[in-house]
């Protein structure tokens, strides 16, 4: 009988620890607002023409895609494209986030951000979307993703197409 007990016992604490784990619910507020302070900061040393900051923020694996199709970065060659152009004193790279969307997962890890904004300088008819992905290490946010993109008003498109023919 007593063989008997504790083999139900033990049976009963296995069964009970390959139990799944219940989730905690992450804070998904405060992680938006994490990501949202890293964006900013990203965006200051961008505009600062800052590459040690910019250098702290990209993750060494990422992947950095530029408005052209062969603009494909690696954090060295994104870096290095972005000393040449920070070196040109009279280049103003300001621009102001238009609008702004976050979306963090549900274990509160990572995080995807949409970002529009009008960049002047170069486009002043036609906005550009930022798309990134971000991964929490510790309690810091890298940057291991950005696709930039051109993004024309729908009704501009034609005459887009007519102006490259």
């Amino acid at each position: 009988m007593k063989n008997l007990m504790c083999s139900l016992l033990a049976v009963g604490l296995l069964l009970a620890s390959c139990q799944p784990k219940q989730n905690v619910p992450t804070d998904t507020t405060a992680a938006k607002s994490a990501v949202t302070t890293q964006l900013e900061k990203f965006h200051a040393a961008f505009q600062g023409k800052d590459m040690i900051t910019l250098a702290s923020m990209l993750d060494s694996t990422g992947l950095y895609c530029g408005t052209d199709p062969q603009e494909m970065f690696t954090k060295e060659t994104f870096l290095n494209s972005c000393k040449q152009a920070f070196s040109d004193t009279a280049i103003k790279l300001a621009y102001a986030i238009d609008k702004m969307e976050i979306r963090v997962s549900n274990d509160g890890n990572s995080a995807i951000s949409m970002e529009q904004y009008n960049f002047k300088l170069f486009t002043p008819k036609i906005s550009w979307r930022a798309v990134a992905h971000l991964s929490k290490t510790g309690d810091n946010w890298m940057i291991d993703f950005i696709s930039w993109s051109l993004i024309p008003k729908n009704a501009d498109i034609e005459k887009l197409n007519k102006a490259l023919e």
